[in-house]
């Protein structure tokens, strides 16, 4: 899971990198291109109804990606944020402050 950041900081994603090597196709360069943080989503988001999306989508450097899961229960993965920041520390802080943001507090 701790490489889901690279679908919005790497040239070319763990994902895409997947794809190229069962096709047979030449790899992409993993390179990362921006400092980023990753949060899950737990399903104990959803305890008190839909998490408040624009709330964390409201600062630009985070990115949502939810997971199509249709059932939320408690410690079950239903996506993750990811923030691009200048810098590492930046990043963390952003995605912390979004998945803050999704709960309300």
């Amino acid at each position: 899971n701790s490489g889901h950041y690279t679908i919005d900081a790497c040239v070319t994603s763990q994902f895409e990198q997947q794809v190229r090597a069962v096709c047979g196709l030449p790899l992409g360069s993993p390179e990362q291109v921006r400092p980023a943080a990753m949060v899950n989503l737990l399903g104990d988001l959803w305890a008190e109804g839909t998490p408040r999306w624009a709330a964390a989508l409201a600062d630009p450097r985070v990115k949502l990606h939810l997971y199509g899961k249709r059932e939320a229960r408690p410690g079950r993965k239903m996506g993750h944020l990811c923030a691009l920041a200048a810098s590492l520390d930046e990043a963390r802080d952003a995605a912390l402050a979004a998945r803050r943001a999704l709960a309300g507090s």
